[in-house]
């Protein structure tokens, strides 16, 4: 049997009709096939290579780190140098009150982490989320998720869950002295990348704090540099309770966490003692990686291009066919008529060599969220590739 074969018989499927792009190398933002298929990718393997494939550093960082040891024990109890540096790294980059960092293995698993802190913390079961918000796919995350086609058939889901629409200002008097915690995306990502204003967060920050609700913003997708500012939140000019992260933080190892200030975090030491715990969260490996994405995202400077190349796209994006383009750097959703229009123009950018995607929730735009280390030239490649596709469409 060949890959594919192997793949359709034993791998568990997720849809009926998988991409079947079979990869044998990754390098930049270019993936390649095992018959000379070259793809670019324009969406970071959903987010994730924000520094993209196999970056030297990255991949310096890993092997350094294999010949010192792998897992020693469950998360919390050896002091082990990759895990503190990157602790360390992280609270650097965040606002002085943000200073303790809860590391694991996935961005649903710091969102189930983020509701447990909130929950012991105030000692109150209600949580606020947003329609059409996505914050991963276990029991609690499902619950807190605000589309529910992807819930129905797992009900009953975590009770004491409610929703507001991501940007109304009128919905944040939901929020009251019995909601444990508001659970936002700063960018709201499989909605098809919505962006609330400044005034709306800051709003949303003075009603926490008025009702005694802790903050906790979602930067899976949109953190480590992806909006033009390491943490989305810096747009808006606020600081949240406890911030998530996962997705682009490991430079493409799995890692995730949830950060806060050190009270709050301290709830989790007693009553009952290893109130929250996990076998590899923290994996030495992947946070070598993790501490050489933050070093690469500063050291070559590439949030600092974001807004440029973001604009790059938006100047060349421009068609008959393309509705609008939303986005918060490299962060885009170029909107279409529908998703029977979308759907073959993708296709057929990637029989081209450009992978795109559309969202979870807005099946009627094209996610493009690239590698930030894509270069000019590239970017102008990929939208003359797109419009191709966009005309043989037509």
């Amino acid at each position: 049997m060949n890959n594919r074969q192997l793949f359709l018989s034993h791998l568990a499927q997720t849809t009926d009709f998988p991409l079947l792009i079979e990869v044998e190398k990754a390098e930049g933002i270019y993936l390649y096939g095992p018959n000379g298929e070259k793809y670019m990718d324009l969406i970071s393997g959903i987010g994730v290579s924000n520094v993209g494939h196999r970056h030297p550093k990255v991949l310096e960082a890993i092997h350094n780190q294999l010949d010192h040891y792998l897992h020693l024990m469950v998360y919390g109890e050896y002091v082990q140098s990759p895990q503190t540096r990157l602790a360390k790294a992280l609270c650097d980059t965040l606002p002085e009150k943000l200073d303790n960092v809860y590391l694991v293995n996935s961005g649903s698993e710091a969102i189930e982490g983020a509701l447990k802190l909130a929950k012991r913390y105030t000692g109150r079961a209600e949580i606020i989320s947003c329609v059409n918000a996505y914050h991963g796919s276990s029991q609690g995350a499902l619950s807190i998720g605000g589309n529910e086609i992807f819930k129905r058939a797992y009900r009953p889901l975590v009770p004491g869950v409610s929703h507001i629409v991501y940007g109304s200002f009128s919905d944040l008097e939901k929020i009251n002295e019995k909601t444990a915690a508001v659970v936002i995306e700063t960018i709201q990502g499989e909605a098809g990348i919505r962006v609330a204003c400044k005034e709306y967060f800051q709003a949303l920050r003075k009603k926490c704090d008025e009702t005694g609700t802790i903050l906790i913003l979602d930067e899976i997708q949109a953190g480590f540099g992806r909006t033009g500012k390491f943490w989305a939140f810096e747009h808006f000019e606020i600081i949240p309770d406890v911030v998530v992260c996962a997705k682009g933080m490991g430079g493409g190892m799995p890692i995730g966490a949830f950060i806060a200030n050190k009270e709050l975090m301290g709830v989790f030491k007693n009553n009952p003692l290893l109130g929250h715990i996990t076998t590899f969260g923290g994996h030495p490996v992947s946070a070598a990686a993790s501490l050489a994405t933050i070093q690469i995202l500063q050291e070559e400077k590439l949030i600092d291009q974001v807004e440029e190349k973001a604009n790059l796209f938006r100047e060349l994006l421009v068609h008959p066919k393309i509705k609008a383009i939303r986005n918060k750097g490299l962060m885009m959703a170029v909107e279409f008529e529908s998703f029977d229009i979308l759907k073959p123009i993708i296709d057929r950018a990637i029989e081209l060599g450009v992978i795109t995607d559309w969202f979870l929730f807005c099946d009627d735009s094209m996610r493009i969220a690239p590698p930030l280390i894509i270069s000019k030239d590239e970017i102008r490649t990929a939208c003359k590739l797109i419009f191709k596709a966009i005309e043989d469409c037509s």
